[in-house]
């Protein structure tokens, strides 16, 4: 239900207008061009000369006509009128195949050079975004944002800008060329453009509505697919295989007739203007026909007239197709500035440097905090603990209660709403943020793993380590064991999100990548709460030798894991209700930790 909620919401998502604002925003990604003005300069002067070198065709051509139709008595200088007419429009040719080769390299290179930067701003754009954006935006939508919208950029930039301009040079070039031949006829052509224009408009309007609809069911679509393939275990084992498929060929078969009833219209559009550019060559070859009998114009001139209206009646039945997908790229330009436009954390990209000296002190003075989309709820209140350096502290509570909140404002996923984080005594906003988390590690309930090796993986925590030093790591993790029990060991491919380990492996697998990070501060989220017994053996002994010299915070669901701790924190509805060692809080028979420990006890 939820993933349906959410794919009804991203087709429902508000659809770009074509105001002054949504204009001015989609220009933004002609900044990225600026470096290569002078290269845009060359590819517009060559574009210039091949369109101008297309327009002497027609003219060429007439004069070939006119040329045969001379005298025939004067038989030698016939055939040099022909010769040097043909030798030109030869000239014309190569001309033009030399110039539009080198323009299409120039507009390729800037195109490629131009994408190149935007894919990487946007993707670095979206690594600084703090944890709020990806719990408002779906990771299928961001991703579809970064290919097909940078590819619909592309196809804009790369061919169908330079041809929007070639069709409006051509029309407007050879309408003025068409005057110099016969201003009656020009006018007689000219008099169906109005009507064009004026249909133009309306199918472009509805064929562009039909089309932005098209794209969000094929969106829509995409959200489906990654989430089916991100969840695969889980639709294997309830065995909804067949429901998938239901449900994306619903969403497919909307696109199908979504773009079924798109060709209609485009076709229609398309006979139309056809019908137009058509009826307006026959038009004036009828009355282009009555001007050379009345000998007002000769048979090449009639010739290189009905040519430029074929030339530009050609350019005008295709601009609106150009239009459209220019109106589509515009969309997409205005969507990639929308995730540039968003507020981003303090990270830095650089080359990590020496790590910063902190000792791991960590105290929460005071704090309160809610999410952003749900003011009204609060999940902290009033929230006061320390940890010395080294210290354990262990967080328990219902769910809920605010414990995996705490490690998320220790790591500045969120900030406090009031209240302060202290890390060693200053506030934790005090640090670069990339170093202070660079001092952190974190090993979360459901570990997530990269689709390389084992090696590469456990070398996240530290990717300047030597080999040695990732054989020492799953060593103290407990994992070199199960490694090297693997044809081939370190090199060992763990499938997508890990899925060729148990979950005992991967467990141990990310504490081995906390080993080598070597963090000062240490949170353990649930690490082991959905391991079996064995597993949770093995992790449990790496843990130990993991916080060995660490703060650490423990959030715990099994209470005899944090028997041992310096401390523990009892939450309940964002309120810290008791604190104190094992023995102290399971001593207090009223308590909320003595009745959790009551409760675990029974259903053992």
């Amino acid at each position: 239900m939820a993933s349906r909620a959410a794919s009804k919401a991203f087709a429902d998502a508000p659809r770009p207008k074509l105001d002054r604002a949504t204009l001015r925003k989609a220009m933004r990604i002609f900044r990225y061009l600026r470096p290569h003005r002078w290269s845009m300069v060359l590819g517009l002067l060559l574009l210039l000369i091949t369109t101008g070198l297309a327009l002497l065709f027609p003219g060429l051509l007439g004069q070939l006509v006119d040329a045969a139709k001379g005298d025939a008595s004067a038989q030698q200088q016939l055939f040099e009128g022909i010769d040097r007419v043909a030798v030109i429009l030869f000239a014309v040719f190569l001309g033009q195949a030399v110039f539009g080769y080198f323009r299409i390299v120039v507009f390729n290179r800037i195109t490629t050079d131009m994408l190149n930067k935007l894919r990487t701003d946007t993707y670095e754009h979206l690594l600084r975004l703090p944890m709020l954006f990806f719990a408002k935006n779906r990771v299928g939508e961001l991703n579809s944002r970064i290919s097909a919208d940078v590819s619909m950029v592309q196809e804009a930039l790369t061919s169908n800008l330079a041809e929007l301009v070639r069709q409006v040079l051509t029309v407007a070039a050879g309408v003025i060329l068409l005057a110099t031949v016969s201003w009656e006829l020009t006018l007689t052509m000219l008099s169906v453009i109005p009507l064009v224009a004026i249909v133009a408009v309306f199918f472009g309007r509805f064929v562009t509505k039909l089309s932005k609809q098209v794209q969000d069911k094929v969106a829509e679509s995409s959200v489906i697919v990654d989430e089916t393939l991100q969840g695969i275990q889980s639709v294997k084992a309830f065995a909804n295989e067949r429901w998938e498929a239901l449900r994306y060929g619903k969403v497919v078969n909307e696109v199908r007739r979504l773009a079924l009833k798109s060709g209609h219209w485009q076709g229609a559009f398309v006979s139309f203007i056809i019908l137009c550019m058509f009826g307006a060559i026959v038009l004036v070859i009828w009355r282009g026909v009555r001007l050379m009998a009345a000998g007002e114009i000769s048979t090449g001139e009639l010739v290189t007239f009905i040519m430029y209206s074929i030339f530009i009646g050609a350019s005008i039945g295709a601009i609106p197709e150009v239009v459209n997908r220019m109106l589509k790229a515009i969309g997409a330009s205005e969507r990639l500035m929308d995730i540039q436009e968003e507020q981003t954390e303090p990270v830095s990209l650089e080359a990590r440097k020496e790590p910063i000296a902190i000792e791991g002190a960590v105290s929460f003075d005071h704090v309160a905090f809610h999410y952003a989309s749900r003011a009204d709820v609060p999940v902290l209140q009033d929230v006061s603990f320390a940890a010395r350096p080294g210290e354990r502290i262990a967080l328990v509570g219902p769910s809920g209660a605010g414990k995996s909140t705490i490690a998320s404002l220790v790591l500045r996923f969120y900030e406090p709403v009031s209240g302060t984080v202290l890390i060693d005594g200053r506030p934790a906003s005090a640090y670069p943020l990339s170093a202070l988390r660079d001092r952190m590690a974190i090993v979360p309930q459901e570990v997530l793993l990269f689709g390389g090796t084992i090696r590469e993986n456990i070398a996240y925590g530290n990717p300047s380590a030597s080999d040695a030093e990732i054989e020492e790591a799953a060593r103290k993790a407990n994992a070199l064991d199960f490694i090297r029990s693997f044809p081939t060991g370190l090199d060992t491919v763990v499938g997508e999100r890990g899925i060729q380990l148990s979950g005992g492996q991967r467990q141990r697998i990310a504490i081995a990548r906390a080993v080598l990070k070597d963090p000062a501060i240490l949170i353990l989220d649930e690490a082991t709460s959905a391991l079996d017994s064995e597993s949770e053996r093995l992790v449990q002994e790496a843990l130990e030798e993991l916080m060995k010299g660490r703060t650490s915070i423990v959030i715990a669901h099994r209470l005899s894991t944090i028997r041992d701790a310096d401390r523990i924190l009892v939450l309940d509805k964002g309120r810290v209700l008791e604190s104190g060692t094992h023995d102290e809080l399971i001593a207090d028979a009223e308590g909320l930790y003595h009745s959790l420990s009551r409760l675990q006890l029974t259903h053992t």
